[in-house]
């Protein structure tokens, strides 16, 4: 049993949802050969130098569930895109690069956040180019942690205001993009989150039939795409 999850936004405002993922890894997780976590795992990261006791112990949770033979596998979100190699060595994690192709029940299936799918909110895009070059990623790791605590706290702000004003579409995956990345990865079947739009999408992709699945985000409930012998089976929980 293979599970896969996205979008918690983990963060010490919302202890209900910090609950339920240490629930999750003891009584779901423990039991699967392996649990991806597709971005946004935290509400924001500004570095691994400025871990939190609160981000630290989510680490310990993952490290005793890796420890007991459970594979982490964590990519970056948009949220959390500067969690690093110290923050999986505590976790006891593999970074995943976004996209990812593993293979899942004898078929390739394509890993990604999401947010790289969303090309029709251009002003995005452009800030996902800018933050992603790495750059940027080099400064902003050497920028005081006031100066990054304040500049994540704007992006925050800024990226909820904006969200509220583009209308749905916009911040929908992009239709014609999911089929052209699909083809040019060579799969059938596409797990992503971002969106908080959970879902299965039938496509078309080469003229074949196709997949395309969204994850869930953890506020009001959680969420957990389980891929066993019986195929790709999500379905949402209670946080309590």
């Amino acid at each position: 049993m293979i599970l896969l999850i996205s979008d918690l936004h983990l963060e010490e405002e919302r202890p209900d949802i910090s609950r339920a993922f240490l629930h999750f890894l003891e009584r779901r997780a423990s039991r699967a050969e392996a649990l991806y976590i597709l971005g946004d795992f935290f509400e924001a990261w500004i570095g691994d130098d400025a871990m939190t006791p609160f981000q630290r112990g989510i680490a310990k949770a993952l490290r005793k569930l890796s420890d007991s033979g459970t594979k982490i596998f964590l990519m970056h979100g948009n949220r959390d895109f500067l969690i690093g190699r110290e923050f999986c060595r505590e976790a006891g994690c593999t970074l995943l690069a976004d996209p990812t192709r593993v293979e899942m029940n004898g078929e390739p299936v394509l890993l990604m956040h999401g947010d790289s799918l969303c090309t029709r909110d251009e002003a995005y895009m452009r800030l996902r180019r800018w933050l992603r070059n790495p750059v940027t990623l080099w400064i902003l790791r050497h920028l005081p942690l006031a100066t990054r605590h304040e500049l994540a706290r704007k992006l925050r702000k800024e990226s909820r205001a904006q969200t509220s004003m583009k209308a749905s579409e916009i911040t929908d995956v992009t239709s014609d993009e999911v089929p052209r990345v699909m083809a040019a990865h060579g799969v059938r079947t596409l797990i992503h989150g971002h969106t908080h739009r959970p879902a299965i999408h039938d496509l078309q992709v080469n003229g074949q039939p196709a997949q395309r699945i969204v994850l869930g985000d953890w506020d009001k409930q959680g969420w957990a795409l389980q891929v066993d012998e019986r195929g790709f089976h999500q379905a949402p929980f209670e946080l309590d």
